[in-house]
C-alpha cells in the first residue's frame, strides 16, 4: 500500500507522487546537449526525487553513466583541502557502489591523488570518465552545504574541468542542486561582497532551474491516486483549502493527506475525509513542529531573515530592494513569496507558523498569568471585554525594553498574537495576512463558528481615514460588519491615561472599535 511521503525522496513503489521529471521540463536535453546548470528550490520540495529519477532513466538507457552524490555531509565546512578529500571520497564511493560500475581495463584507481589535495575533485571525476568508458553525468545534491573557501575550491574544480574537456576526460554535464540559487552561491563565498573576478567559476552555467510548488490540479492529481487506490474520498472544498492553505507547497501537501489519512481517520478508507479534517491536520502539524517546521523557523533567527521578517510582520515599510541579496535568500528559502507586487508569506500555513513561532515564549510565559475562559462564550468570543483587558495587560507588561528573538520593533503585534493564541487554544484558529508596505497587520480570529477581525496599527502608520478604509475594505473581505482596530503608541513621551482608550468609529456602513494601546 502507497503512502503520502513526509519523510525524504519518494519512490515510485511506496508513495503517491507525481511524474518527477514533468516538474522540469526541458531537463533531459540540458544533460544530453552537454550542460552544466544548476537546480535550487527550498528544503523538502522534491529536488532528490527528481534527481533520483532522472539518474534512473539515464542509466537505463545505457548510453551514459549517471551519478547521485549528496554532499550533505559537508554542512557548513570550510577548510578547503578537508572538503576536498572528502568530495572525492563520496564521489568514489557512489560510483563503486553503482552496479553499473565496471571499470575499463587499465583504468587508474578512482582515489588516486595524482594533481594533489588542491584538485582531488577534478581528478576523480577525470578517473570515474576514464573507468565507465562512456558519457558521464554527475549531479550533485545539497552542493550548498560546503561554505567559503572550501566552496569556491570545489566550484573552480568543476570549471576547469569543464573548460578542458576537449583535451582530457570530464563529465559532460553537471547539475549543482540546492536551496540557493547561483546569486546566493556568491554570497555565501564572499559575504563582504567582494568579486571572484574573471576566474569566477559561475561563467560555465547554461541554466538557473526553479523547481515550482503543485499547482492546485497537481494536488488534485496526487490525491486522485490515493481514491484510486484505496476507494478513500476528498469531500467537495477539500482540494481548494489545501491549495489555499498551503499554496502548493509540497511537504505540506502530503503532510495535511497524510494527518487526514493516517491520524484523523486511522486508515479507515471507508470514511470520507472532510475540510473540516484538514483544518485539524493543519493545527496538528503546527503544533507538533515538525522537522520542516522546525528547521525553516529556525532560519527566523538569523539576522538577514530578520531584517526582512520584521517589517513584514508590521506591516511597515522596508529599505529592502528586490535585488537585495537577503531578498533573495529568504525567497529561496521558501518563507516569502512576491502576490502582485508586494513581499507576502509564502503560504498562509508559513504565515500563521511564523506568527506562534515568535510569540511562543510569550504565550508560554501567558500559561500561568491569563486565564481562558473569562471571555469565552457558547457562541464565540467576547471581544470587547478581551480587548479590555489585552489593554491592562499590555499597560502592565509592555516594558520599554522588551525583545523576543531579536525583533524588537514587531514587539507589540507578536504580544498581541499570543495572548489572542493563548484565549483561543483548543477552541478556534487565528488566520494572519502580512505583507510588506502595507501599514498594518490584519488577524481574522475563528472562535466556536464566529469570526472577528483585527487590524493592528502603531501610531507612526495610522493615517485616519485612511485607515478606517482600510479596515473597512477588510471587512467587507470577510463579510463582516464590525471589526477592533488596535494602535500601539511608540511615543515613549504620552502618559499611559493618554494611551488608553476606546471608541467606536462608524465608517462606510461599518462599525471599527478603536483601541489605544
Amino acid at each position: 500500500m502507497k503512502k503520502f511521503n513526509t519523510t525524504g525522496p519518494c519512490f515510485p513503489n511506496e508513495h503517491y507522487m507525481l511524474p518527477a521529471l514533468d516538474r522540469l521540463p526541458g531537463i533531459r536535453e540540458l544533460v544530453t546537449d552537454g550542460n552544466y546548470f544548476i537546480i535550487h528550490a527550498p528544503r523538502q520540495t522534491g529536488k532528490t526525487t527528481v534527481l533520483k529519477a532522472l539518474v534512473r532513466e539515464i542509466n537505463d538507457k545505457g548510453n551514459m553513466f549517471a551519478l547521485y552524490c549528496s554532499l550533505e555531509t559537508l554542512q557548513n565546512r570550510t577548510d578547503p583541502d578537508k572538503t576536498n578529500l572528502a568530495i572525492r571520497d563520496l564521489i568514489a564511493d557512489n560510483v563503486e557502489m553503482s552496479p553499473l560500475y565496471v571499470p575499463v581495463p587499465d583504468a587508474p584507481a578512482l582515489r588516486s591523488d595524482r594533481g594533489g589535495i588542491g584538485l582531488a575533485v577534478r581528478t576523480v571525476l577525470q578517473n570515474v570518465c576514464r573507468a565507465v568508458g562512456k558519457p558521464v553525468a554527475v549531479f550533485f545534491d545539497e552542493a550548498d552545504c560546503p561554505v567559503g573557501d572550501a566552496l569556491i575550491s570545489f566550484l573552480r574544480q568543476l570549471r576547469d574541468g569543464y573548460i578542458n574537456r576537449d583535451v582530457m576526460p570530464f563529465p559532460k554535464s553537471v547539475a549543482l542542486v540546492g536551496m540557493l540559487d547561483v546569486r546566493d552561491y556568491k554570497a555565501q563565498i564572499r559575504p563582504d561582497g567582494q568579486s571572484l573576478g574573471q576566474i569566477s567559476p559561475f561563467n560555465i552555467i547554461a541554466e538557473d532551474m526553479l523547481i515550482p510548488n503543485f499547482t492546485e490540479l497537481d494536488i488534485q492529481a496526487l490525491y486522485a491516486q490515493h481514491t484510486a487506490e484505496t476507494g478513500q474520498t476528498f469531500a467537495d472544498g477539500v482540494i481548494e483549502d489545501v491549495w489555499q492553505l498551503t499554496r502548493g507547497q509540497p511537504w505540506l501537501v502530503n503532510a495535511i493527506a497524510y494527518e487526514c489519512v493516517t491520524k484523523i481517520h486511522g486508515s479507515r478508507y471507508d470514511e470520507t475525509i472532510t475540510v473540516a479534517d484538514v483544518e485539524t491536520a493543519k493545527e496538528a502539524i503546527i503544533r507538533r513542529r515538525d522537522t520542516h517546521v522546525d528547521s525553516l523557523m529556525e532560519r527566523m533567527r538569523e539576522p538577514r531573515v530578520r531584517r526582512i521578517v520584521e517589517p513584514l510582520i508590521s506591516g511597515d515599510k522596508s529599505d529592502v530592494s528586490y535585488n537585495d541579496e537577503d531578498y533573495r535568500y529568504i525567497t529561496d528559502l521558501g518563507l516569502l513569496r512576491i502576490d502582485r507586487g508586494t513581499l507576502v508569506p509564502a503560504n498562509p500555513m508559513y504565515a500563521e507558523i511564523i506568527g506562534r513561532y515568535l510569540s511562543r515564549g510569550e504565550q508560554d510565559a501567558m500559561i500561568r498569568s491569563i486565564p481562558e475562559t473569562p471571555w469565552v462564550k457558547d457562541d464565540g468570543l467576547d471581544m470587547a471585554g478581551l480587548m479590555a483587558a489585552f489593554q491592562q495587560f499590555w499597560r502592565e507588561n509592555s516594558g520599554a525594553d522588551k525583545n523576543i528573538m531579536g525583533y524588537r520593533e514587531s514587539v507589540p503585534h507578536l504580544v498581541l498574537m499570543a495572548f489572542l493564541q493563548r484565549v483561543t487554544n483548543g477552541g478556534g484558529y487565528i488566520n494572519r495576512e502580512m505583507a510588506l508596505g502595507t501599514g498594518r497587520l490584519d488577524l481574522c480570529v475563528e472562535f466556536r463558528g464566529a469570526r472577528y477581525a483585527i487590524e493592528v496599527k502603531t501610531s507612526d502608520n495610522f493615517n485616519g481615514e485612511k485607515s478606517y478604509s482600510q479596515c473597512a475594505k477588510y471587512l467587507d473581505t470577510l463579510n463582516l460588519s464590525e471589526g477592533w482596530m488596535p494602535i500601539f503608541e511608540k511615543s515613549k513621551e504620552k502618559s499611559w491615561d493618554e494611551k488608553i482608550y476606546s471608541r467606536d468609529v462608524e465608517f462606510e456602513g461599518k462599525t471599527i472599535h478603536v483601541i489605544g494601546l
